[in-house]
């Protein structure tokens, strides 16, 4: 996702959980969706790309909401699919390798569930850091193929269209990176060139967190190097130790014992808002709010979207007859006490359509159509 677009901007994002066979990804799926992927100790129990969404848990948002003492509360939502275990061969279509393949096209961000845990009635590799050289390969060769095939196409415009070459030498570049092994998402491209690559639908050109799936009772030690390790191969990327199992025996509860047993369990903030959080990131999206009597309302969008840009969220009236925004920042807006007392007080300000929204800011658009 490009940073700093004016357009750059989405309601609902969809998270794919990527991993070899059991590694846990259906698990970790129910666990964060509640809901019912199938989990077997064996594989290609998921043949069919299941989709769940989530509610994105923000402090902030019942906030804001008492200020406008609003009748309805509207967290922002995420989507997660669970894409069939990617087994060796996949990109040559074996496994289910191609229904697969398609299924990580469909996503925003890749989410690598790299399973750590050993077990005499699982079978698969038990080690993250194989695991995840293992789903590399097979992104890497499907991506390699997919990119080949759309330079030759490109060289054959470029014999018409001078202006295509420089767009054939960067695929080329990409192609070269993909042919040694090495992802996109860790090769030496900057992320302008890897924002251009966009149109060609690349696997490992996804934003990309991984989950290192630990055993219920994995040694800290232990859990800390795994993460280490893998972050460490991602070139970075955000690395998270959950125990899938326990996250999703959690998630079977009665929300109003949830949290309690989550922390006899010693899970923290839980799977899903450590997970959404760290996506977030990797996306570069922030929220802004809305609020009034009849509804407060979390928005995520892309950091650097002006705010014709997040009046279209709302409404694409809004984007259209954009006339001016008033915003406060949340925090602000507490201070004041309320919307009306925040305006007697000076406390707003009025934004065009170039203003570049910031996170926690809270929008009341104006427009005309």
């Amino acid at each position: 996702m490009p940073r700093g677009s004016r357009y750059a901007a989405s309601a609902v994002q969809r998270f794919g959980l990527v991993g070899l066979p059991n590694s846990g990804k259906s698990s970790l799926f129910n666990a964060l969706t509640g809901g019912d992927s199938p989990v077997a100790p064996y594989a290609f129990t998921t043949v069919d790309t299941h989709l769940g969404e989530a509610k994105v848990a923000d402090e902030r948002l019942d906030l804001v909401a008492a200020t406008s003492g609003s009748a309805k509360v509207t967290p922002a939502t995420v989507q997660f699919s669970d894409i069939g275990g990617l087994a060796a061969g996949a990109a040559r279509g074996e496994g289910l390798g191609n229904r697969f393949l398609g299924g990580i096209r469909e996503v925003d961000a890749a989410v690598l569930v790299l399973r750590a845990f050993g077990s005499e009635e699982v079978e698969g590799i038990d080690d993250p850091l194989e695991s995840l050289l293992a789903l590399e390969l097979e992104l890497c060769l499907a991506d390699l193929e997919s990119l080949e095939r759309q330079v030759e196409r490109k060289r054959r415009q470029a014999k018409g269209d001078a202006s295509a070459g420089t767009e054939v030498a960067r695929m080329a570049r990409a192609a070269e990176i993909l042919a040694g092994g090495t992802p996109l998402w860790r090769g030496d491209l900057t992320e302008g060139e890897r924002a251009l690559l966009a149109p060609c639908f690349l696997l490992t050109n996804k934003p990309a967190v991984a989950v290192v799936n630990v055993g219920e009772e994995a040694p800290s030690a232990e859990v800390e190097a795994a993460v280490t390790e893998v972050s460490s191969a991602l070139g970075g990327a955000e690395t998270l130790a959950v125990c899938a199992r326990l996250e999703a025996e959690v998630a079977e509860l009665p929300e109003t014992e949830r949290a309690e047993m989550a922390e006899s369990l010693g899970l923290g903030a839980g799977a899903l808002a450590r997970l959404v959080a760290a996506s977030y990131r990797a996306l570069g999206l922030r929220t802004f709010f809305t609020t009034a009597p009849k509804e407060t309302r979390a928005w995520p969008f892309a950091a650097g979207s002006t705010a014709d840009v997040c009046a279209g969220l709302v409404h694409t009236d809004f984007q259209r007859g954009f006339i001016r925004a008033e915003t406060i920042q949340w925090a602000e807006l507490l201070e004041a006490g309320s919307w009306s007392a925040a305006r007697a007080a000076g406390r707003l300000r009025a934004e065009g359509r170039s203003y570049v929204v910031q996170d926690g800011d809270v929008l009341e658009i104006r427009f005309n159509v």
